[in-house]
């Protein structure tokens, strides 16, 4: 029989949430080189952004060595950090961004590799029209 998965180790929670936090420092102040590093560097590895799919490593790294835009501000709220096992995890949260109206959320999907964790899929998307 296989083994079940332990859900949210509290250690891999930890590692994981770290990873997490340091993603965020990076997008935030606009740290290429830190997230180019934590993207899986695969052609198996997807973006899907508010405006754009991106497929492969290479087509996310151009992506963010094209954006103009520079260091932002913007606060996040129901944050899930789920393991499974010791070398997978995915996270969720909501973000509402500093001057503009609209909320957003994202989810990164983690796999542990041999250079450590890494994004291997993320999803960015905007909410409808706040009333």
């Amino acid at each position: 029989m296989p083994k079940r998965h332990e859900i949210n180790l509290p250690d891999v929670v930890a590692e994981v949430r770290a990873v997490f936090d340091r993603y965020e420092t990076a997008l935030t102040e606009n740290d290429v080189p830190v997230l180019e590093e934590l993207f899986w560097n695969s052609p198996h590895t997807t973006r899907y952004g508010v405006g754009e799919n991106l497929y492969g490593w290479e087509a996310i790294s151009a992506f963010r060595r094209a954006r103009t835009t520079g260091p932002f501000r913007r606060s996040l709220t129901n944050t899930t950090i789920t393991t499974y096992g010791r070398d997978f995890a995915t996270a969720n949260t909501e973000y509402r961004r500093e001057g503009h109206d609209r909320p957003g959320r994202e989810t990164k999907t983690l796999l542990r590799t041999p250079e450590g964790w890494r994004i291997v899929s993320a999803h960015v998307s905007l909410l409808g029209e706040t009333v």
